[in-house]
């Protein structure tokens, strides 16, 4: 009897051990993580299939080399073109749409370059380098560092030519851009949602914002498993079905700071 119940109880760890073990890794970027929208939605994600996430946020760049590694099962980003060539090159399986916000023009509220209170980012950007006010740039190759470089042309700054003291890049994430420029008085470029959950804010405000160049798409992607064979592909599809289902677009939608609703759900179904 004794021997039964030993064999039993050895059975019960080894399928808690192995439903422990049912877990997924989604390489994704620093402002789904730092922005809290991970913690309010992968729990409720496990909760309704039994699989874990384990997230690593890196910037989108990073993230798809992951992807190209074959170290994570599902990337969860924001740089359209970028995620567009990982399709095009095999190492993805298909795009969905998930979600956007918007990007935001951080800076002093004793605002030396001017820009406060216009949608013209281009026209922000210019005054900022006319200026050489101190611009902090993530130079991490994340979606927002992209996106950054993009308006940056756009503006018709050549920044190799136009960068000096006034532009520093650091090679981080926006947590650590932001406290930066907290502490240096400076502007830059953020993501709305890492914005509202930031804390260290100090002399910092929203000076440029509603320009349709600073739109901030979210898409998610497989890992083709024909590629690399050990993607978990049926449990990271899983968690891609659920993210662009009615439950989960919902969940994205319920998540708010300070009442205010960080991103904005639009899978197409």
């Amino acid at each position: 009897m004794k021997y039964l119940l030993a064999v039993v109880a050895s059975f019960l760890f080894l399928s808690g051990a192995s439903a422990q073990e049912r877990t997924i890794t989604v390489a994704s970027t620093t402002s789904t993580e730092q922005s809290g929208l991970f913690n309010y939605l992968l729990p409720r994600f496990t909760s309704a299939s039994g699989i874990g996430v384990k997230v690593v946020a890196v910037g989108t760049g990073q993230a798809l080399d992951i992807g190209r590694r074959g170290d994570a099962d599902v990337v969860f980003v924001h740089d359209k073109v970028a995620e567009e060539k990982f399709l095009a090159d095999g190492f993805g399986v298909k795009r969905h749409d998930v979600m956007y916000n918007d990007f935001v023009v951080i800076g002093p509220k004793a605002d030396p370059a001017q820009i406060a209170g216009g949608k013209d980012v281009a026209e922000a950007l210019r005054k900022i380098a006319a200026a050489k006010a101190v611009f902090v740039s993530r130079g991490d190759r994340s979606g927002t560092h992209e996106a950054e470089l993009r308006l940056w042309k756009q503006a018709g700054i050549d920044l190799s030519a136009a960068k000096g003291g006034w532009y520093r890049e650091i090679g981080q994430g926006m947590g650590a851009a932001l406290n930066m420029a907290s502490s240096a008085n400076a502007y830059l470029l953020s993501d709305r949602g890492t914005w509202l959950a930031f804390k260290n804010r100090g002399e910092l405000a929203i000076l440029t914002e509603g320009d349709r160049l600073l739109f901030n798409q979210y898409g998610v992607m497989l890992v083709n498993p024909s590629k690399h064979p050990d993607v978990k592909a049926k449990d990271g599809q899983a968690f891609i079905d659920w993210l662009v289902s009615a439950d989960g677009q919902g969940t994205i939608a319920g998540y708010k700071v300070g009442g205010e609703q960080l991103f904005f759900p639009n899978a197409s179904h």
